[in-house]
């Protein structure tokens, strides 16, 4: 046991400070190039959904982002070349979110690189444990969510 108590916040702080370290260090040498973390999980949600058509408002819903954090890091993959926008027919203000071939490719690069660092994140720990992990974070996550629907 620990002496002084631990605030879970700064726990979940540290965790993914590291892991968002972890990603550019090991990112960079696998030569991803200026890719935030979130822009990798977005392009392999796309890259997971091709059988259905992927809209802003499907990214701010399913990663549960404002619609403002999800207009910029979507502009900026878009002048990354990783994704672009088609129209739909039907619906000329209505724009679908397509992965061009690059960012198919920065997401198989990025998709290797969270998959070591995973790996390597799980070392040395039962998988007893890990399962123990994972239902705690889950309720963590409801208590957060709770009362939170607007």
């Amino acid at each position: 046991m620990r002496d002084k108590p631990q605030k879970l916040g700064h726990s979940i702080r540290q965790l993914n400070t590291a892991f968002k370290r972890r990603f550019m260090k090991e990112g960079t040498e696998a030569g991803i190039d200026e890719v935030t973390i979130m822009h990798g999980w977005i392009m392999g949600y796309l890259e997971h959904n091709t059988h259905r058509d992927i809209y802003q408002k499907t990214i701010e819903a399913d990663f549960s982002m404002g619609k403002s954090t999800v207009t910029s890091i979507v502009k900026l993959m878009e002048q990354k070349g990783y994704i672009r926008r088609e129209a739909v027919p039907g619906d000329a203000r209505l724009k679908k979110i397509v992965l061009t071939e690059e960012g198919k490719q920065m997401s198989t690069l990025c998709k290797s690189t969270l998959d070591q660092i995973d790996t390597s994140m799980l070392q040395g720990i039962p998988s007893e444990e890990i399962d123990i992990f994972f239902s705690v974070a889950d309720r963590i996550h409801r208590n957060l969510e709770h009362g939170m629907e607007a």
